[in-house]
């Protein structure tokens, strides 16, 4: 049986907060996509995350947290890691950072590793959520593993509607795409994942920022295939492939596409950003050979598009 899609009330996210402290999955909205929560101090139910999503065990998830306090619980913060959250948190941007042995936290959620993903989520439901249950909440976005993130409730639901004991409804993500993720865990500042917290930002804030080091995954979102619908995706699109779909960027498409989404037609990057997954969804129909993009600008948050766009179109294995 499907998961209940409730509009997030007081006393549902009152309810919401007691199935999480009973060790149980809830779904719920943030400001960049619909997060599968679970008590991060209970290593059952983390574990419970990996399953309902079919997750790699060595992918580390994001612990959710009210606010940069409360944080400090949990990991350790340094200069720069405390000027990056009293700037960008609550909001979209999580913090790679030294684990604290005593934090009481799923050592599933950290994959083993000593270092922890952490944010505090500007989302009033998601915030109203971590207070009511008094835990730090584990929490990827809620689909299957390495496929189209939810931005919706309905997306939620479709992916993972009967493995999960709710789903808080807060409408659509107002950013649509996984936080930024930066790495402080090291001697200098490391992008894992762009996010709508942009390369940009954090050099202005941070001075130089590197690219991550090979080796395990410290951050979700950095698997060469992820974010992936079952149709392939063709980047940079110029002109029509036979019965492929177009998602199009800028006020003019190319002709010949079977059926074209509007990312933004005034070339808009946030529009863009926020309808990606969404847009994404729609155009995966076996009516279509595949999806194609039109090209995206590198620059600010086209970075963090591209880089799901490039990931969604890698070959899968």
């Amino acid at each position: 049986m499907s998961a209940p899609i409730v509009p997030a009330s007081p006393a549902v996210v009152e309810r919401a907060a007691r199935l999480l402290l009973s060790g149980q999955l809830v779904a719920f909205p943030t400001e960049t996509v619909y997060g599968l929560g679970a008590d991060a101090t209970n290593e059952r139910a983390v574990a419970e995350i990996f399953v309902a999503k079919g997750r790699p065990r060595f992918n580390p998830l994001i612990v959710h947290v009210t606010s940069l306090t409360e944080a400090e619980s949990f990991a350790v913060f340094n200069a720069e890691a405390r000027r990056a959250a009293a700037h960008f948190w609550p909001g979209p941007l999580s913090l790679v950072l030294p684990g604290r042995a005593d934090s009481g936290l799923s050592l599933l959620a950290s994959a083993g590793l000593d270092t922890i993903a952490i944010r505090a989520p500007a989302h009033p439901v998601a915030q109203a959520l971590l207070r009511e249950t008094g835990r730090p909440i584990a929490a990827p976005s809620a689909n299957r593993s390495g496929r189209v993130s939810a931005t919706e409730a309905a997306h939620v639901a479709e992916e993972l509607g009967d493995k999960i004991a709710l789903i808080l409804d807060g409408g659509p993500t107002p950013v649509g795409l996984e936080s930024t993720v930066l790495d402080l865990s090291g001697e200098t500042p490391a992008l894992l994942r762009p996010g709508a917290v942009t390369l940009e930002q954090l050099s202005e804030l941070l001075g130089p920022i590197t690219a991550p080091a090979v080796g395990a995954p410290k951050s979700p979102g950095m698997l060469v295939s992820h974010y992936a619908p079952a149709l392939p995706v063709r980047l940079a699109a110029t002109e029509a492939g036979p019965g492929e779909a177009l998602l199009a960027f800028g006020p003019d498409a190319p002709s010949g596409f079977a059926e074209i989404l509007w990312l933004s037609r005034s070339g808009d990057l946030a529009e863009a950003a926020a309808n990606l997954f969404a847009m994404l969804r729609r155009l995966d129909r076996p009516c279509f050979t595949g999806i194609a993009v039109m090209p995206i600008p590198e620059g600010g948050l086209g970075r963090a598009i591209n880089d799901r766009l490039r990931r969604a179109a890698a070959i899968r294995k």
